[in-house]
């Protein structure tokens, strides 16, 4: 009985085995985006994967950008010095067609995806540096310190953010400027608009947690106040950011493409923007000239809703409530196994499951069966 209660699984089932496997985690496991996929199921991880592979597909074709387009992104004539044709339809020398001003749009569509991740990056650094910072210093602090921060912050919140964005562009750049000067004034203009939200996700979470019995232990023990906002409270009130982060990426494109559609964004001979190329195909559409609008704004689409998707995946995953728990049958079905005693299971097909009364009398009828045969002998 002993041998048989340390009998871990039944012979020939390994799925507790497996499953003990695939909580031993590794370090490329951990990291963030790879943990996630571990744990998600259905449409989450259906959502998670789509996303990922729209936001690596944007990717992959920023950085090779001058590999892939062939031409640049103000080109306006070929190699021979022939200048390119104006709205042309999509042919042979240009895939995509050409614009109003003489630019191949499969190139400066492809170009404005560097463009676009760029400006994602400056804008999506800035906030979350500067929103951070704010909000350790104003949650820890309290006082005059934090009631000025809330005021500016709500001040900035209640401001309509591509209206804000439009003042900080003027502000910066005067409307229109080169490449890293555009880049760097939409970028800095996106910035204001969401310092304020990492900001409040920051001050909400440390002004809970500084209380907290840990964050006493360090004050009592002597730890200095930078390490005790640095090390306990900044470490444990970012678990929220990677979800806005995704979610800001989104909008800043949208912003990016607003600010260009509007006449606030980039030079078209400085650098390729999808929401200027929008812009100047208004009345392309109205006249049957479509492609120059598609393709821009399929691309703006696209990215978008790859970011989106991961965003709200992660949301998904980072919430109990919503996120599915992929190994709970899993586990179930080993611990059935496991409770019962291998060596005392019986075939399925011997095991007959019956009424008390009906086993019983099936009992009574075996003894006279077996009394009537003794008499007869």
């Amino acid at each position: 009985m002993t041998a048989a209660n340390s009998t871990p699984t039944v012979p020939g089932d390994d799925r507790l085995a497996e499953l003990k496997a695939k909580n031993q985690q590794s370090f490329f496991s951990k990291l963030p985006i790879v943990k996630q996929l571990r744990i998600a199921v259905g449409w989450q991880k259906g959502m998670l994967i789509t996303g990922l592979v729209l936001c690596a597909f944007f990717l992959l074709v920023a950085i090779f950008a001058p590999l892939i387009a062939p031409y640049g992104y103000s080109q306006i004539k070929d190699a021979s010095g022939k200048a390119f044709p104006t709205q042309a339809a999509p042919s042979a020398d240009h895939i995509w067609g050409t614009t109003v001003g003489g630019f191949d749009v499969f190139s400066r569509t492809v170009w404005g995806a560097r463009t676009a991740v760029i400006a994602i990056l400056v804008a999506v650094v800035c906030s979350i540096f500067i929103g951070v910072i704010l909000g350790l210093v104003s949650g820890y602090f309290g006082g005059w310190v934090d009631r000025v921060l809330v005021v500016i912050a709500d001040a900035i919140y209640s401001f309509p953010s591509l209206l804000l964005a439009i003042l900080m562009a003027i502000m910066i750049s005067g409307g229109q400027s080169g490449l890293w000067a555009g880049i760097l004034s939409s970028g800095l203009s996106i910035t204001v608009v969401y310092i304020p939200q990492y900001f409040r996700t920051i001050r909400a979470e440390v002004v809970r947690m500084k209380e907290s019995a840990f964050i006493e232990s360090a004050r009592v023990i002597g730890a200095p106040t930078w390490r005790i906002m640095t090390k306990h409270l900044l470490k444990n009130s970012t678990r929220t950011l990677p979800v806005i982060l995704t979610l800001n990426s989104s909008e800043a494109i949208l912003t990016l493409a607003g600010l260009g559609f509007l006449g606030f964004g980039i030079e078209p001979t400085a650098a390729a923007e999808w929401g200027y190329d929008l812009n100047r195909s208004v009345s392309d559409v109205t006249a049957g000239i479509w492609w120059t609008a598609v393709f821009p704004g399929v691309a703006i689409v696209l990215i978008v809703l790859g970011i989106t998707l991961v965003g709200e995946s992660l949301n998904d995953l980072a919430d109990p409530r919503l996120r599915a728990r992929k190994s709970a049958g899993e586990v179930i079905g080993s611990i059935e196994d496991t409770s019962v005693d291998p060596s005392t299971q019986k075939d399925a097909a011997e095991v007959v499951f019956t009424d008390p009364k009906v086993a019983a009398d099936s009992a009574a009828g075996e003894t006279e069966s077996t009394s009537t045969a003794s008499k007869g002998e």
